[in-house]
């Protein structure tokens, strides 16, 4: 099985390859378009900016390529963001694979932005599997997906957000497995295994 790990300008590349390697995975960080069409699985990861990181991917015309895999797709944190049609970030028209808009957090005495820090999964559907209900994972984030019709897990800051989402073959979650310990490497071992 190959898997390929999107190479743009994304900030999680490294700390992703790690947890791909951790898991014996067979992967390649590359920004081909052949060979990530010939992939099997595609990892779309991201931390950086909405309307920066899309300017990258058009200007490689990966955001073409990236909705129109038919392979397995998992998007991290910024990639699940960005597999949405809108972000208040920047104002930045997305993928539009979800059809849903990013929202930014609101800050206040009690709640700090960006959220920071472990909290734990409720899931509502079949991925991910139900063994990892109330597993705690790691967030840096200061937008969010609300709660939706593609909603697959659900954590909750100031407001319930949507913690994991799914649409046929793409898979995406806001949290970083990379970085989540047991639970953040069941998550990508889950991916994987699709």
């Amino acid at each position: 099985m190959k898997v390929i790990l999107l190479k743009y300008n994304a900030g999680n590349i490294q700390s992703v390859s790690y947890a791909l390697e951790r898991l014996g995975a067979d992967f390649e960080i590359t920004d081909n378009v052949e060979k990530i069409l010939s992939a099997d699985k595609v990892i779309f990861p991201g931390v950086g900016e909405a309307s920066t990181t899309m300017a990258s991917l058009k200007s490689k015309k990966l955001d073409q390529v990236i909705r129109n895999l038919k392979q397995p797709v998992l998007g991290i944190c910024l990639g699940m963001q960005l597999m949405c049609k809108h972000s208040e970030e920047n104002n930045t028209a997305c993928l539009g694979i979800f059809d849903e808009v990013v929202k930014k957090f609101e800050a206040s005495k009690e709640f700090k932005v960006p959220h920071m820090g472990w909290n734990n999964l409720i899931l509502t559907n079949s991925w991910p599997e139900k063994t990892l209900e109330n597993s705690s994972v790691y967030f840096v984030h200061s937008y969010y997906v609300p709660v939706n019709q593609f909603t697959t897990a659900v954590s909750d800051y100031i407001v319930p957000f949507s913690a994991a989402m799914k649409k046929d073959n793409f898979y995406a979650v806001q949290f970083h497995p990379e970085k989540s310990a047991q639970a953040g490497e069941q998550i990508l071992k889950s991916f994987l295994d699709i």
